[in-house]
């Protein structure tokens, strides 16, 4: 039996997605709430989801990630439930906060789908925590986001299996000089530069990891590829600088260098939602018809056994620092654990909101009085 304690269970945080046609605009309207996005272009973006019948993968996979982690704990004697919130859609966190409340949970570590730092991956997400909590009240339970997971072997070794198994999609004379084109979303600029707590965060980790990916995958076929860490899913205004290259003119370089092949790698996504499967699937694999160039699109982590035993580690090894212990902390690669408690001004708001709110903030407080 493994302690938990001083834990009495699990919230996982995301994004959300529509689950059917007539949740696509509202949802929409959810994520872009205060941005001034004007309705043709929210229609634009509805098209993506509507070419899969309105439903994002997003929800379906988290369900299966909660299935295994559950199972998980289960095996292992970790008698956590489990719940489930998301920022933009339904379950949506401020209803889950008040079930768990009512539920009598007092304090809860958050496991967050995104591995990485960023504004958006993990300030924005102590901010929803932090607002969540005030709306509950007195009763909200204390949250504790579990730290970023990018170099953890729960992780990155499903991405290099999966890696290794898109080689057979490829026709067999050209696996040998494929390239790997690890893939992220891209941020603006402005904000990849202050992500993490001395800035630049967001591009070093997603660096890391893609190059235990590479080695991971020269390990286990024998051969060294060559690899390169683009973006994709770019949606900002044209005057606002955002990282590059991005995939499709990527691959349109590949090409025109001679590589014959490419192997795309999801390594900045959790699971294979709409970002991954629309931009990705759909997009540049156009864009890699048109051009002539073969490519495979590798599977991300998902709901993989590994990865959910990486969860029950990150919650155990939490549970074991706030009792005063010094729990091992696994990481692969020289980057090290990240840490437990994001420092202040850690991530900020490139809108210049919610300044200071970080994670020093949310775990530290108490309930909140009434």
């Amino acid at each position: 039996m493994h302690s938990a304690a001083p834990f009495d269970a699990l919230l996982l945080l995301s994004f959300g997605g529509p689950e059917g046609p007539d949740d696509v605009i509202p949802f929409l309207q959810n994520v872009t709430r205060g941005r001034g996005v004007p309705p043709e272009r929210l229609a634009e973006a509805g098209a993506h989801y509507r070419l899969f019948g309105g439903v994002s993968p997003i929800n379906g996979q988290n369900r299966e990630l909660i299935a295994a982690v559950e199972k998980d704990f289960a095996d292992a004697g970790v008698g956590l439930p489990v719940y489930w919130g998301n920022r933009n859609w339904q379950p949506y966190l401020g209803d889950t906060l008040r079930r768990m409340a009512d539920d009598g949970v007092r304090r809860a570590a958050v496991l967050v789908t995104s591995a990485y730092a960023s504004y958006s991956g993990c300030g924005q997400y102590h901010e929803n925590l932090l607002a969540a909590r005030a709306e509950t009240g007195a009763e909200a339970p204390v949250l504790e986001k579990l730290r970023h997971y990018y170099n953890h072997p729960g992780f990155v070794e499903p991405l290099v299996d999966h890696t290794v198994a898109a080689f057979d999609d490829l026709p067999a004379e050209v696996r040998a000089d494929a390239r790997l084109v690890m893939t992220t979303h891209s941020i603006p600029v402005a904000t990849a530069e202050t992500a993490g707590p001395e800035g630049g965060a967001y591009v070093a980790q997603h660096r890391e990891t893609a190059r235990l990916v590479a080695e991971g995958v020269a390990r286990v076929l024998g051969r060294e590829h060559a690899w390169d860490l683009v973006y994709q899913s770019r949606s900002g205004p044209p005057h606002v600088p955002w990282l590059e290259p991005d995939v499709n003119d990527h691959l349109a370089r590949l090409k025109a260098d001679g590589v014959p092949a490419a192997v795309l790698v999801p390594i900045g996504f959790v699971s294979d939602h709409m970002e991954v499967v629309y931009d990705l699937d759909v997009q540049a694999a156009e864009t890699a018809a048109t051009l002539g160039l073969p490519v495979a699109r590798a599977a991300t982590t998902g709901a993989d056994p590994r990865f959910a035993a990486a969860v029950r580690d990150l919650v155990l090894e939490r549970a074991a620092a706030l009792r005063g212990e010094s729990p091992d902390r696994c990481a692969l690669g020289a980057l090290g654990p990240s840490h437990d408690v994001c420092p202040l001004g850690c991530c900020p708001d490139p809108r210049g909101r919610g300044a200071g709110l970080r994670g020093a903030a949310l775990e530290a407080v108490p309930p909140l009085p009434s």
